[in-house]
C-alpha cells in the first residue's frame, strides 16, 4: 500500500498555511519549519531537514539526511540536499530581518546555528497558524484516523478484558496492550506536541494508581515505571480482586492518532458511588459530543456542560483534589494534544472535519479514576465517534 501523502494534499496544506499567515501576520516574509511533525504535515516526509517558506517564492525542503529517503517518500515539489545551512542559504537568496519559527519547540542552539547563515535579527512564532491549519482534517486524513480508531476499539474493548489476570503488574498489562496494538497496525509511538512530554503508550493504573499525581496535563494519574521514567505502568503494583483498571492510551496509524480511555472492574463490582459517577461521565461525554457541530464555540460548549453539573459531582471532576484540568476535550491528529480544546479561551467556531477527544473523568477516593474517553469527528449531526461505543467500566469476573 502506498503510504505517501498525495501531492494534492500537500498543495492544499501549504496554500491554507500561507493564507492563514497572510490573514494573521500580514507583514510576514519568511517561515522556517524545523519540527518534524510540521515537516511531515507539509511535505510528507520526516527527515533531518528544514522547510523554508518564503512569502513570494516556492517553499523548499532542504534535507541533510536522508535526501534519498525524502525523494522516495514525498511528492513535495522542491526537495534539495544540503550538507549544512550554508547550502540552503546559498540556494534561497537574501534573508529578511524577521523570520517566523516554531517558537514552542525550536531550541535556541538550533536557531543560532541557523542564524550563522541566515542573519535574521528577530523571530516571530508560527505555532498557532500551523496548528490551526492542521486542526481541520481532510477526507484522506480522516480515513487514516478511522483505521487507528478501529484498532483502538478492538484492543481496548475486545482484547484487554482477556488480558487481565490476578497478580499481573501494571507494566505487564502495558506491555501486552502495546504489543497487541503494534501487531494490529499501531505505528508504535504516542506523540505529543507539548515540550518535554514523553509517552510510550499512555496512562495505565490499577486502583488508586490512576490518581497518582503526574506532570502530565490530563485528569488521570500514573505511577509509571520509576521517577526517571514515569510511563507505561508500575512493575510492583499487582492486580487484585476488586481493583479498578484504568487504561488511557493513544493509537496511531501513519503518524495520525486517536485517543481513548476504557475502565474495567476486576473480580467484583466497584462501590455504587463509583459506578454512578462513571455513568454520569458517560452522559457528559454524550451530551458534549452532540454539540460538536460546525459553528459551535468550544468555550461556550465548556461553559454549558460545566454549568449543568451539580456542585457535588464537580468535586474531583476532571482530576482529583487540586490536580484538576480545565478542559473537557482536546484536538487529536499528528499529535495527541492539538487544537481546538474544549475549554475557556477557545473562541473560534468549530469546523467540519476537526477531530476532538472528549474525556470526562472523575477521581474517586479509595477507588481510582472513573470515566471515559473517545475520539470524535466534528460533523453537522454532532460528533461522530471513531473509537467505539462501549460505555466502559467493563466487568471482568
Amino acid at each position: 500500500m502506498d503510504q505517501r501523502t498525495p501531492a494534492s494534499e500537500l498543495r492544499d496544506r501549504m496554500e491554507r498555511f500561507r493564507l492563514r499567515m497572510d490573514a494573521e501576520n500580514p507583514s510576514w516574509e519568511f517561515a522556517t519549519i524545523f519540527g518534524r511533525v510540521n515537516e511531515f504535515y507539509f511535505t510528507g516526509t520526516m527527515q533531518d531537514a528544514v522547510l523554508l517558506v518564503p512569502r513570494t517564492d516556492e517553499a523548499v525542503l532542504w534535507v541533510r539526511r536522508s535526501y534519498e529517503r525524502a525523494l522516495d517518500e514525498s511528492f513535495f515539489p522542491e526537495i534539495r540536499p544540503m550538507k549544512s545551512y550554508r547550502d540552503a542559504a546559498a540556494g534561497m537568496g537574501a534573508c529578511p530581518e524577521t523570520v517566523h519559527v516554531e517558537a514552542e519547540t525550536a531550541p535556541l542552539a538550533l536557531l543560532e546555528r541557523f542564524r550563522k547563515y541566515f542573519p535574521f535579527t528577530a523571530t516571530e512564532p508560527l505555532d498557532v497558524q500551523a496548528a490551526k491549519v492542521r486542526s481541520v482534517k481532510s477526507a484522506y486524513e480522516l480515513a487514516i484516523m478511522e483505521r487507528a480508531g478501529r484498532i483502538h476499539r478492538h484492543v481496548l474493548e475486545d482484547a484487554v478484558p482477556g488480558m487481565l489476570t490476578e497478580g499481573m503488574s501494571e507494566a505487564e498489562l502495558g506491555g501486552e496492550v502495546f504489543s497487541l496494538m503494534v501487531r494490529e497496525g499501531h505505528h508504535g509511538i504516542t506523540r505529543f506536541g507539548r515540550f518535554g512530554t514523553e509517552m510510550v503508550l499512555g496512562q495505565l493504573g490499577f486502583g488508586e494508581s490512576s490518581l497518582y499525581p503526574t506532570g502530565f496535563d490530563g485528569p488521570g494519574g500514573c505511577r509509571g515505571a520509576a521517577p526517571g521514567a514515569p510511563v507505561l505502568g508500575n512493575h510492583d503494583r499487582r492486580l487484585r480482586v476488586g481493583d479498578l483498571v484504568f487504561v488511557d492510551c493513544g493509537c496511531g496509524v501513519q503518524g495520525y492518532h486517536t485517543d481513548k480511555t476504557v475502565t474495567y472492574m476486576f473480580g467484583r463490582p466497584l462501590p455504587e458511588e463509583a459506578i454512578e459517577a462513571h455513568h454520569r461521565c458517560v452522559d457528559v461525554q454524550d451530551e458534549t459530543a452532540s454539540m460538536l457541530r460546525p459553528g459551535m464555540v468550544p468555550a461556550e460548549i465548556y461553559e454549558t456542560i460545566l454549568g449543568g453539573l451539580d456542585p457535588g459531582f464537580r468535586e474531583n471532576f476532571m482530576g482529583f483534589g487540586d490536580r484538576r484540568v480545565q478542559f473537557l476535550g482536546h484536538g487529536v491528529g499528528l499529535t495527541v494534544d492539538e487544537v481546538p480544546v474544549i475549554a475557556r479561551g477557545f473562541d473560534e467556531p468549530l469546523e467540519e472535519g476537526m477531530v476532538i477527544a472528549l474525556e470526562p473523568k472523575k477521581g474517586i477516593a479509595g477507588v481510582g479514576m472513573v470515566g471515559i474517553e473517545n475520539t470524535f469527528v466534528v460533523s453537522r449531526g454532532g460528533g461522530r465517534c471513531i473509537t467505539g461505543a462501549n460505555a466502559g467500566l467493563v466487568p471482568v469476573y
